[in-house]
């Protein structure tokens, strides 16, 4: 949009190859708040798309509003030994006092565990969606260290 309407009233955060992709000048580069910032990007699609073995899991659940009732759905996880990496709240448009809960769990869906603990949820929570299971994000040194080695490959 900024290169297409020729803005010059506004500008794009994007990486170093976006802009050369788009033709667009560079106005300042590392404006980031901390050095080890972290964006992470989501790759949406009907049909499933293997991206490697899933050991995360997304979903996002509605509560009744009750004492005890957050406690209670993260607790299916916690019975299972199952680690919660993110817990967001956002309120329901138009829904006062009404939360959309999205959490991130260190399993995949498939594991037995994980379906158990989605199905003691579904028991309380009035809407329960799954977002996707996929491989977490690992450093680059962390992925050629978990790769199998094949017959007749070196690691350098």
């Amino acid at each position: 949009m900024v290169r297409d309407e020729q803005r010059r009233d506004t500008a794009a955060i994007a990486s170093e190859r976006a802009g050369t992709l788009f033709g667009l000048e560079s106005l300042r580069s590392g404006v980031q708040d901390y050095d080890d910032n972290i964006t992470r990007f989501l790759a949406i699609s009907r049909q499933r798309v293997p991206l490697g073995t899933p050991d995360k899991t997304s979903v996002v659940f509605t509560l009744k509003s009750a004492p005890g009732a957050l406690f209670k759905a993260l607790s299916v996880f916690a019975l299972r030994d199952i680690d919660l990496s993110k817990l967001e709240s956002r309120p329901v448009a138009g829904r006062p006092w009404e939360y959309l809960f999205y959490l991130d769990v260190a399993a995949a869906r498939e594991d037995l565990q994980c379906a158990r603990a989605m199905v003691h949820l579904a028991e309380f929570a009035p809407s329960l969606r799954t977002l996707g299971s996929y491989p977490r994000w690992r450093e680059p040194t962390e992925v050629a260290e978990s790769a199998p080695v094949q017959e007749g490959a070196r690691r350098g």
